[in-house]
């Protein structure tokens, strides 16, 4: 088996054995699944987080469902990453570990309440629009009622629970040394900023969707994507909660 590059690591630490190097491989895959669903479905619901009016009028639904369904997969690759990591970091610290499963777990909650509101819209707009006519401002404020929702639980699950995963995670990684330690500590940096943003986007600072909030997350996003490469390509660096053959420099 060929040993990995330690990056000056020392005695007592241990290559991934089969098992470890498939988890690596799925939290990573996991991970960037996380990627391709999240962002993607963000992009859908424009038409609704935009127009105030949508509940009234015509649109296409098929795109509202395809975003609330590309959520249901975020939600199950979220937990997935949680799911998968969680054995192996819990060798370093099961409490953290844990805390970092309750939090995934809360994000992908969020995640599904907004979806909720989202088919809400659709439900009520097929339901009931035809009907009120020309009056529907009681229809409009339920409309907006549901977009709110959408946009809170969007502040409080990828905005507050994600700043604290990737701060959990991030120390989880770094101390470790499952990955470099010097991408593992963009997460250490990204998951508080990114809780401080949101703090900010409550008092009114800026807006959750605004290119203010998206700055704070950069380093979110290059944390996570490391993490998703590093661990699809190359897998698990040796590392002392590792259960295979003793590493070799």
């Amino acid at each position: 088996m060929a040993a990995q590059d330690l990056g000056g690591a020392g005695a007592g630490v241990f290559l991934p054995t089969s098992g470890e190097r498939r988890a690596a491989s799925w939290a990573g895959w996991f991970m960037a699944i996380t990627f391709f669903t999240s962002i993607p479905a963000l992009l859908l619901y424009d038409p609704v987080l935009d127009d105030t009016k949508y509940i009234l009028g015509a649109g296409d639904d098929t795109r509202i469902e395809l975003a609330a369904f590309l959520e249901v997969l975020q939600m199950i690759a979220q937990i997935g990453v949680a799911v998968v990591m969680f054995p192996i970091l819990k060798r370093q610290s099961e409490r953290l570990a844990l805390g970092y499963v309750a939090s995934r777990t809360m994000e992908s909650a969020m995640v599904g309440v907004g979806l909720i509101a989202m088919l809400s819209i659709l439900t009520l707009r097929g339901d009931l629009a035809a009907s009120v006519g020309a009056n529907g401002e009681s229809l409009e404020i339920a409309g907006r009622t549901l977009v709110s929702i959408h946009d809170w639980t969007f502040l409080m699950g990828p905005g507050f629970c994600v700043g604290v995963n990737d701060l959990l995670l991030g120390y989880l990684m770094y101390t470790t040394g499952l990955m470099p330690r010097r991408l593992a500590m963009v997460g250490l940096i990204g998951g508080p900023l990114l809780f401080v943003s949101r703090i900010l986007v409550v008092f009114g600072v800026f807006d959750v969707y605004s290119s203010g909030a998206g700055v704070f997350a950069i380093p979110v996003f290059v944390f996570e994507a490391s993490f998703a490469i590093y661990l699809i390509v190359r897998g698990f660096r040796a590392s002392p909660v590792l259960t295979g053959e003793p590493a070799t420099t």
